[in-house]
């Protein structure tokens, strides 16, 4: 069973077919106005990840926490200030001063939050089962990205935590030399120009020193190219792209067959 669950891992699926699903799913929820089907879909989605992504729970649940933050004030915005169309037929529940409270604006509220909590979800699934990497190599192969953008993008994504350890060091420099942290916002305005300048020097030597390592290399962004590791679409991926369809279709007659819709 368990050498099942290894061959079904998310993290061995081709990369743009996991990202096509998720953008597919991202679609179909947008169509969807009702409670039930967002908090099904969310409920595989989440089952998913931790099956067959092998995520931890502590690490997916630190990074769900502000999406849920956002989703809780989706749904009090709407419940609370919401108003239901003159032609619909609703129930409140509350009524005090101008807060009302009714089931339309409820079940909207609750739509909302559950949707953003979906993308969230989904957008996790993606995020934490897939090698960057590997995401751009996909994006050259199989959606025939320029390989210029795909590998300039690839540096630039590298760069990042190059550049936050280069602020640390200027940082670090300025305090050895006693330069105290300005106050005021002119005070914060010289500071950003003295991290500003030395890490926009340094990103301009790593940019130049990796262009001449990858000229050097024979890199000259023509597509006809061979790849070390060259990244296929099989039956697996076919199969993920599917069931992330067919778990929403099934979230949604669930619903329909509940009346929610």
């Amino acid at each position: 069973m368990e050498e099942e669950v290894n061959l079904l891992r998310l993290q061995l699926l081709n990369p743009s077919i996991k990202a096509i699903a998720v953008l597919v799913s991202v679609v179909l929820l947008a169509f969807v106005f009702d409670p039930l089907t967002p908090l099904l879909y969310l409920f595989f989605t989440v089952l998913i990840t931790f099956i067959f992504g092998e995520v931890g729970i502590k690490k997916w649940c630190i990074r769900f926490i502000p999406f849920f933050i956002i989703a809780f004030g989706y749904v009090w915005t709407t419940t609370v200030f919401s108003h239901p169309p003159s032609n619909t037929s609703f129930v409140t529940y509350v009524n005090v001063g101008p807060i009302e409270i009714t089931d339309y604006g409820l079940r909207t509220g609750l739509s909302l939050g559950l949707r953003v909590l979906c993308f969230a979800a989904l957008s996790l699934l993606f995020i934490l089962t897939t090698d960057t990497t590997k995401f751009m190599l996909s994006l050259i192969q199989q959606c025939k990205l320029p390989p210029k953008l795909a590998y300039g993008i690839l540096a630039g994504y590298r760069f990042l935590p190059l550049l936050k350890e280069e602020f640390t060091i200027i940082r670090n420099a300025h305090r050895i030399r006693g330069v105290h942290r300005e106050k005021g916002i002119k005070g914060r305005i010289q500071l950003l120009k003295k991290y500003t300048i030395p890490l926009l020097a340094s990103a301009i030597r790593k940019a130049e020193r990796t262009a001449i390592a990858m000229e050097s290399k024979g890199f000259t962004g023509s597509r006809d190219r061979t790849f070390y590791h060259e990244l296929k679409i099989n039956g697996k991926d076919v199969l993920f792209f599917f069931v992330m369809v067919g778990l929403f279709i099934i979230s949604k007659y669930v619903s329909e067959a509940l009346f929610f819709l």
